[in-house]
């Protein structure tokens, strides 16, 4: 073990902890030691001279030297490259089979011995050296990916070999995704790795995150294109952005760098508007699940004791200060499974059979307890339990025998159970890469079900396992079904939160048929969208963490994952009362708003770190953010089955309907939510007054009803009582009225133009689909705005006008 091994375990283990991550780090070390293939002399190889073409549905194969291309056009316009024979299944992120080919698409051949696919949204060049051009039907490079490279051993190695692709784009790209970073949502020059893990503390995305996707957005004056790098493995991603040669020709291109350390050399890319971009990956990795209505409301987590009393004391106290809730999720810390959380917290070593890691039982969900989430469930708050993924590996403990007798828990290269280090104990890991481990997992959610919990939330699930030095996780020797294939950790790791999501979610939606199943995950890879959303873990304590919280969503929403959102936690040393207000304020408008309280040893009080705890000068503030959050809640509804249906990110970065616009692709502190709106967050303590960049178009100051005109920068005051939030010209915005139903905001269209707006009704507790509603504003006479359904219906709703318009500025 060298020095950072001993700092990171200075970090990381606590007091009485010691010997037990002491021991599961050696553990874990003799485990690789003996489990993984020892490292043998590597050769390079490049694909070689074309010799060769095999035509194919929608597209064929290009035989090289060394190796081969497999070019593929689905009728949906993505397109699948697959080297070296990989094929686009299996795969965790394809929603179903892998879309069927486009039969216009065809390979033929290129000038200067290379071979060239044309289809309607992309053309797709091969050289005879295997560089490989992605250009618009026009001709504009989009990206050229030059002939990759492999590493390969002597001997044969599970995963297959190594291996680099290196890439460049038009000089003005600029980057995003990658999951979410710290360092974005444009992503700088630096190498970002792709491995689930702890938040990024370092700041520029070198470390492990939560949620690391091989998704890359890059954004360029040519077009946007997403890259999807189908390969759950261990890697990293370098990007580094290009320079313009003032109308020299002398452009410095941006470039890409990927590196695996095995697994399939296959990739999709999907390229035209960013609407488009994201509706293609939607059709490839499934459509994003619709929240039920309570889930976008707010939401209250209890890290600590939470019995009868502490559950009454959370809702009367958000009852008697005003301060609407819809659920409270539950999260007593205390054991891992089999294990019973009192209501102090302590463990009973006896266990119950309970779900693993489903903590924060209702005074350990007893009659009492289900009573007590009855009156809540009236009260129109729902209980949320967490759920880690470790269960108690001590016979005895129910749950540890009966997935013993089932044989669902991760194994090592010699058939042993594996164990991973928790704070109570060693614990062992369901598989869920094995069908037979979902089911198994799923049925034990009967008894939360039964104790009165409707839905639940997944943590620890990169998966985490506490570590003295080394990283915080299984062995990557240990072994995994992978739906039949085999493999180990190395591959199966990142994949390990999205299989435990569709098993939490399978289970969910079979206890409670009628109802839409709620998810919300720690981790996550591609796909994760299909049964919830990412509770993104910010690890900025102060104002930094604004910026991260919002470049995390950002970031999540371009691959795919609109639902997601950071939890707010109280106010501490570290943490002043208006910080906690300002991110209050921005949660109150991303698509997953939580706040968070937290226990106190000895008998102390945890409403200090409540909503209501900020004191009564900002308590007036933080009950106006949370009353805008329920109005928006018709507008924030349509959104996420717009979300469903077309793969558009409910959060956007300004640019989205504008990304030639070069100043808005490098505006970083402001966002859309949905079409209408935009929001500017404030980010630094003290502030009264920002700037913001307008995309173009006339925008209204919802506060003072002023007028401004766009592509500009505004500046804008910023008082404690909210954020500035701007209307688009001509929207249209179902809002909840004062007396409950649903009415629209309309706010006066540009002179001469007509606006808009959608509205699709809740669908209940089912997955209806409910028919969208879409409604037209213009100018009427007098100065008066009309209001009109489809094909000049009338409008069912009341309609409100917004603030008049002030003087325009600019």
């Amino acid at each position: 073990m060298d020095g950072r091994g001993l700092g990171r375990s200075m970090r990381v283990v606590g007091a009485g902890q010691g010997a037990r991550a002491l021991r599961a780090a050696w553990r874990r070390r003799r485990a690789d030691a003996a489990g993984l293939p020892r490292q043998r002399a590597e050769r390079a190889r490049t694909p070689g001279e074309a010799a060769g073409a095999e035509a194919g549905p929608g597209g064929g194969r290009v035989c090289f030297a060394r190796s081969a291309l497999e070019v593929r056009v689905t009728a949906g316009g993505a397109v699948f490259l697959g080297w070296d024979g990989a094929e686009p299944e299996p795969s965790y992120a394809l929603a179903g089979a892998c879309p069927e080919a486009d039969p216009r698409a065809r390979l033929e051949p290129d000038k200067d011995g290379g071979w060239r696919v044309v289809s309607e949204r992309m053309l797709v060049t091969v050289s005879r050296r295997g560089a490989v051009e992605v250009r618009t039907p026009g001709g504009a490079l989009l990206r050229r990916d030059l002939p990759p490279r492999w590493w390969e051993s002597d001997g044969a190695v599970a995963g297959g070999p190594r291996w680099m692709q290196r890439s460049e784009l038009p000089a003005d790209a600029r980057f995003f995704g990658l999951g979410g970073r710290s360092a974005g949502p444009r992503l700088r020059e630096g190498a970002y790795r792709l491995w689930n893990g702890g938040p990024d503390t370092r700041g520029r995305g070198a470390g492990p995150v939560p949620v690391a996707m091989p998704v890359l957005v890059s954004v360029a004056d040519a077009g946007t294109l997403l890259v999807f790098h189908d390969n759950s493995w261990d890697g990293w991603v370098t990007v580094r952005e290009g320079a313009e040669g003032c109308g020299s020709g002398h452009d410095r291109p941006a470039r890409c760098e990927v590196r695996m350390g095995g697994g399939p050399m296959r990739y999709w890319v999907v390229a035209g508007a960013p609407s488009r971009v994201l509706h293609g990956w939607a059709a490839l990795t499934g459509a994003p699940a619709v929240p039920p209505r309570w889930a976008l409301g707010h939401q209250h987590v209890h890290q600590g004791p939470a019995g009868e009393r502490e559950l009454r004391r959370l809702a009367e106290g958000h009852r008697a200060h005003g301060l609407p809730l819809s659920a409270l999720q539950l999260d007593s810390g205390a054991g891992w499974g089999g294990r019973t959380a009192g209501t102090d917290g302590s463990a009973d070593k006896a266990g119950t059979g309970r779900a693993a890691g489903a903590d924060g039982a209702p005074d350990g969900g007893g009659a009492a307890g289900r009573s007590e989430a009855a009156r809540l469930r009236q009260d129109g708050v729902e209980l949320v339990s967490v759920v880690r993924p470790g269960v108690v590996a001590e016979p005895g403990c129910p749950v540890f025998d009966s997935g013993t007798a089932a044989d669902v828990f991760v194994r090592d290269a010699a058939g042993r159970t594996v164990l991973g280090g928790a704070r109570r104990g060693d614990a062992a890991f369901p598989d869920f890469t094995d069908r037979r481990a979902r089911k198994w997992w799923g049925a034990l959610f009967a008894e939360r079900v039964e104790q009165g919990f409707t839905a639940v939330w997944h943590t620890g699930d990169e998966p985490t396992s506490l570590c003295a030095f080394g990283e915080a996780t299984l062995p990557r020797s240990a072994r995994h079904a992978l739906e039949g294939r085999g493999g180990d950790h190395r591959e199966a790791h990142n994949l390990y939160a999205l299989s435990m999501a569709e098993a939490g979610c399978a289970g969910m939606r079979e206890l409670h048929p009628g109802e839409r199943p709620f998810v919300v995950a720690g981790s996550g890879w591609a796909g994760i969208q299909r049964y919830g959303g990412i509770g993104t873990s910010v690890p900025e304590a102060g104002w930094e963490g604004l910026r991260t919280a919002l470049s995390l969503v950002l970031g999540l929403g371009l691959c795919g994952v609109p639902f997601a959102g950071p939890d707010v936690a109280g106010a501490t040393r570290r943490s002043s009362p208006e910080l906690y207000l300002r991110r209050l304020q921005l949660a109150a408008y991303l698509t997953l708003l939580r706040t968070r309280t937290t226990g106190r040893a000895a008998g102390a009080s945890w409403e200090a770190s409540a909503p209501w705890g900020v004191g009564e000068e900002l308590l007036g503030h933080v009950r106006t953010a949370l009353a805008e959050r329920e109005r928006l809640l018709p507008y924030l509804m349509t959104l996420a089955q717009l979300a469903h249906r077309t793969g558009t990110p409910c959060v956007r970065p300004v640019w989205w309907q504008h990304p030639r616009d070069r100043a808005l692709r490098d505006c970083e502190d402001a966002f859309l939510l949905g079409d209408a709106l935009l929001i500017a967050p404030v980010l630094e303590p003290g502030a009264r007054a920002r700037a913001v960049r307008l995309p173009p178009g006339r925008w209204y100051d919802t506060r003072t009803g002023r007028c401004h005109r766009g592509p500009a920068t505004v500046r804008l005051p910023t008082p404690l009582a909210g954020l500035p939030v701007l209307a688009r010209a001509g929207s249209a915005i179902p809002v909840r009225g004062a007396d409950g139903r649903t009415e629209l905001e309309v706010w006066p269209p540009v002179p001469g133009r007509t606006g808009g707006g959608l509205l699709i009704p809740d669908p209940g507790l089912g997955g209806q689909r409910p028919a969208a509603e879409k409604f037209t504003v213009r100018d009427g006479r007098g100065g008066a705005v009309l209001v009109e359904g489809e094909d000049g219906a009338a409008v069912v709703y009341a309609v409100r006008l917004g603030r008049p318009p002030g003087p325009s500025a600019g």
